[in-house]
């Protein structure tokens, strides 16, 4: 079905897809590029689909690169930028739920949109046909449904990382999943097994960092995090009967999440935050609810599932320090305020404070007023630390080890490491002290008892 919308396509794209009609072959823009446009959105890269052969296409342009010709794959290299340009194709059996064993080119543009994953990402486009939509990607966009093109258990038993795919683009853009392809998710999820980590890692990320991370809770519903995510169904289970909370521990998590911006980790520090309560649990002769000791424990846990899920060492260490602080109470008064900066961190601390807030309002209204205004004194205070370039951490101290070494006669060591963290100690306790004359004197002093 062709339709009368009209896409402005970028110099480049149009290039490649005139050169390619003008040698006597088919090709469209298609997929998520047209989506977005459709949508308003700039598109992150521009696809081509052609009747032509990865060969035909080689000989059509200058710089070509073989990404994935096995697959019919060619990127067309247009000063820096590179585009990919691939033949119609059907794909094979898939071995391993992702991949087609084999791929079987095809002259039928309808045959090729067919083998895609979603009706709003099976659309093609060039300036001479106009918007080719056979599958109702236009209605979908309309009536905002994620719907599989053909058998959703088809599409998803080919490909299980789609099963992710159907729910990140549903918080993306504020759609439903449809009913049948809903269905196919809750039959298929154990699939996700098959799927690697890293892939797995990518669309949890995309999903967290869309407009609504809450929708997790689609993914715990239809059984996919009971595959990659086990530690957040018991999370939903378990239940916070205490007057700080109006909620489960996994819908606190997910109203958590979703009161911070979107910040790959803000949203992880405030996933994990609370998930080693369900194991913390206890009750006390009232019938409260308690959860003593749960940010340590929720740390193990979140060491453990970000590990699992390969994400990079700096995301881990300071995933890891948010959920450890996260509870911490600190008095508004500058040197809490400049030793909690030192201890968790100056990069951690400015984190710390907005993880804070979107927990507290996650919880119930009980002391509603008075944690926020803790919280605004912290941040005041902070800033005054900042506005004032008060010394939070060695860096800044008025000495150094060379320092120590030269004027005040230290040796090397474990001992020149004790006798920095002490003066800053001091500072912390007084910014005043920050002085380098004060500090050697103080060394020297020490030296001698």
């Amino acid at each position: 079905m062709q339709n009368t919308t009209i896409i402005k396509l970028p110099e480049k794209v149009r290039y490649i897809i005139n050169t390619i009609m003008e040698a006597g072959y088919e090709a469209y823009a298609v997929g998520g590029c047209i989506r977005d446009c459709v949508l308003g959105r700039e598109p992150n890269d521009w696809d081509i689909t052609t009747s032509a052969s990865p060969y035909q296409i080689k000989e059509l342009f200058n710089r070509t690169l073989d990404t994935g010709i096995k697959h019919g794959t060619v990127t067309v290299m247009l000063g820096r930028e590179g585009f990919e340009v691939t033949t119609y194709r059907i794909d094979g059996e898939y071995e391993d739920s992702r991949h087609p064993k084999e791929v079987i080119f095809t002259s039928s543009l309808a045959e090729d949109l067919r083998r895609r994953d979603f009706t709003i990402n099976a659309m093609a486009y060039n300036e001479q046909e106009g918007l080719v939509d056979i599958f109702g990607g236009m209605e979908d966009i309309d009536r905002r449904l994620i719907r599989c093109v053909g058998s959703p258990l088809e599409r998803f038993d080919e490909d299980a990382l789609r099963i992710m795919r159907a729910v990140r683009f549903a918080a993306q853009l504020s759609y439903e999943i449809e009913e049948e392809t809903a269905k196919a998710i809750r039959e298929l999820a154990p699939n996700l097994k098959k799927i690697s980590a890293e892939r797995i890692q990518a669309e949890l990320v995309k999903l967290l960092l869309s407009p609504h991370p809450e929708y997790l809770k689609i993914a715990y519903e239809t059984g996919i995090t009971e595959v990659i995510l086990p530690e957040f169904d018991l999370c939903m289970k378990t239940e916070q009967k205490n007057p700080h909370h109006c909620y489960s521990v996994g819908i606190h998590i997910l109203e958590a999440m979703r009161a911070v911006r979107e910040d790959k980790v803000l949203r992880l520090a405030l996933l994990f935050h609370d998930m080693g309560k369900p194991s913390c649990l206890t009750i006390d002769e009232e019938g409260i609810y308690h959860f003593f000791g749960h940010p340590d424990v929720s740390e193990e846990i979140a060491e453990n599932i970000l590990h699992r899920l390969k994400f990079d060492n700096d995301t881990i260490n300071m995933v890891k320090k948010l959920v450890r602080y996260h509870d911490r109470y600190i008095e508004p008064k500058p040197r809490n305020v400049r030793r909690a900066v030192t201890n968790m961190g100056e990069d951690v601390f400015p984190l710390f404070l907005e993880v804070r807030r979107a927990d507290t309002l996650a919880q119930s209204t009980f002391l509603r007023e008075q944690k926020e205004q803790n919280l605004e004194e912290l941040r005041e205070v902070y800033e005054t630390i900042l506005k004032e370039k008060q010394c939070v951490s060695l860096k800044t101290l008025a000495v150094n080890g060379a320092d120590l070494i030269r004027d005040a006669g230290m040796e090397p060591g474990k001992e020149l490491g004790k006798m920095l963290n002490e003066l800053l100690d001091q500072v912390i306790e007084d910014p005043s002290l920050n002085n380098r004359d004060y500090l050697l004197e103080t060394a020297k002093e020490k030296l001698k008892r």
